[in-house]
């Protein structure tokens, strides 16, 4: 009768550390992904900045938000301001593009209960003036 408890309790001993161990695993992995998260949002926000600043993208706020979700698939919605606001390509002095209401969803169920949802801060990129399609030789990132 002894052995049979002693088995009963290490079987029961084995499942509380297995779940310990896979909720730090998962929370390890959610980690993680935050932080790809993060350094995407950053890198998607260069990069629409930098596509609006080459391409000539006055306009097309559509255009960069495209560009960026290649890179991120998470970005609904982005700022995009020229200055000064209004400009066109002779006159246009930078470009400033921000990412916001950007959400990360966690995939552990403990902290995916408490808080489903968590909003990372505002991305932003500034960039000066380039060519904006004057050189006819180097437009591929425009495509």
């Amino acid at each position: 009768m002894k052995a049979m408890r002693a088995r009963g309790s290490a079987t029961v001993e084995f499942s509380l550390v297995l779940l310990m161990f896979l909720m730090f695993t998962m929370g390890i992995t959610d980690f993680s992904r935050m932080l790809f998260a993060w350094n995407a949002a950053t890198e998607a926000s260069r990069l629409g900045a930098r596509f609006a600043v080459v391409c000539d993208d006055t306009g097309g706020k559509a255009a960069v938000l495209a560009r960026m979700q290649k890179i991120l698939p998470d970005v609904r919605d982005i700022a995009l301001s020229w200055i000064p606001a209004g400009c066109n390509s002779a006159s246009c002095e930078g470009v400033t593009v921000t990412i916001t209401d950007l959400r990360f969803k966690w995939i552990s169920p403990v902290v995916g209960a408490v808080a489903p949802n968590l909003a990372l801060p505002t991305f932003s990129t500034y960039l000066p003036r380039e060519i904006m399609r004057q050189d006819p030789n180097s437009n591929a990132i425009c495509q």
